[in-house]
């Protein structure tokens, strides 16, 4: 059997292997607002080719990123490679549950910049889901990705030119 720590991605490879894998993200705790890292930093990756699905309770039914918001994860019509989450740290048992109860299992959950739950985590990764805690996918695909290298992306602090 596999050890599940191996499912607890902090290495450069491990980040480049998921944001070139993952095609489909949804979006816990997306929002409207252009500020908002929930916003722009899901905005960041569709214009970058992700296909991004909007999940928040107080914006179901609302078109967001080109597609309409939905209240959970399981109004979800289809399976994603990777749920990243914008809520806090207190929540993510309970969306880990969530994430578990699903008729499918994503690749990864990504728990934004500032979040960090390691029961949480824990019990994703031993389900067999690579967990990623306390980063942006935003600075980490300009590092990783765009430009092949560089220092360590920090907090997405603005919204990208252009967008």
């Amino acid at each position: 059997m596999t050890d599940w720590r191996q499912n607890l991605v902090d290495d450069d490879a491990g980040l480049v292997a998921i944001l070139r894998e993952a095609k489909t993200v949804a979006v816990l705790g997306a929002k409207p607002g252009v500020a908002e890292p929930a916003c722009y930093v899901p905005t960041y990756l569709r214009a970058r080719g992700y296909r991004i699905l909007p999940v928040n309770p107080v914006i179901a039914g609302r078109e967001l990123l080109g597609t309409q918001a939905v209240a959970s994860l399981g109004d979800l019509a289809e399976a994603v490679d990777l749920v990243e989450i914008f809520r806090r740290p207190e929540h993510l048992l309970a969306h880990a549950e969530e994430i578990l109860a699903l008729p499918w299992r994503p690749k990864v959950v990504w728990f934004q910049l500032g979040i960090r739950n390691d029961a949480a985590a824990e019990r994703l990764a031993r389900a067999g889901i690579r967990v990623v805690q306390d980063r942006c996918m935003m600075p980490e695909h300009r590092r990783l990705i765009e430009t092949g290298g560089g220092c360590r992306g920090g907090a997405a602090v603005a919204p990208p030119d252009g967008e």
